[in-house]
């Protein structure tokens, strides 16, 4: 089957975690035919791959309640395409990893939601009803804006849990179906 949406996920991941939930999130999306998947740390931004793309999805670790300096200097970057609204009508989607359960995760998803309507774009969070509370559960952190995903203070092996990565398939197939209905 041809491609006939994009998807780019772009994220800071000072420590991996975030990196791995993009991966996730990129995997359950290129579940679904026809959608192409481009995973984008913002150390190594493609503008023109962005400004392509039919969604572009969001992510960084929560820092202090608030997003990382990396995700901000990415979205102040983008200036001239809020001005040219080069991303207006784009769908959009944030995720967010943190070491706390709650650690204002939903600041940083608001913050990212913000930064999208700011641009244009379309906003779609996370339709994943919680199944419980356990590191295996889905949605365990009940999550509606956006994605997130708990690491405990342990080494990218071992964290975020199975149940937050599960999530994050789930979230990128889910985005990559609403990315294909809007085209």
């Amino acid at each position: 089957m041809a491609v006939s949406a994009s998807i780019v996920i772009v994220y800071h991941s000072p420590y991996g975690h975030t990196a791995k939930v993009a991966q996730h999130i990129a995997t359950g999306a290129m579940h679904v035919k026809g959608v192409q998947v481009t995973v984008m740390s913002i150390d190594a931004i493609d503008w023109d791959v962005l400004d392509q793309a039919n969604a572009i999805v969001m992510g960084c670790p929560t820092y202090m309640g608030s997003l990382t300096s990396g995700l901000k200097l990415f979205m102040e970057q983008s200036s001239k395409r809020w001005l040219a609204r080069t991303w207006q009508g784009k769908l959009a989607a944030g995720f967010t990893n943190g070491g706390g359960l709650s650690g204002d995760k939903l600041a940083v998803l608001q913050q990212i939601n913000l930064f999208a309507m700011q641009h244009g774009m379309l906003w779609s969070g996370l339709p994943v009803m919680p199944t419980g509370r356990s590191p295996q559960d889905l949605n365990r952190l009940s999550s509606f804006l956006g994605l997130m995903t708990q690491s405990d203070n342990a080494s990218v092996e071992v964290t975020p849990p199975k149940g937050d990565l599960e999530t994050a398939m789930i979230f990128g197939e889910h985005l990559a179906k609403t990315t294909l209905q809007l085209q």
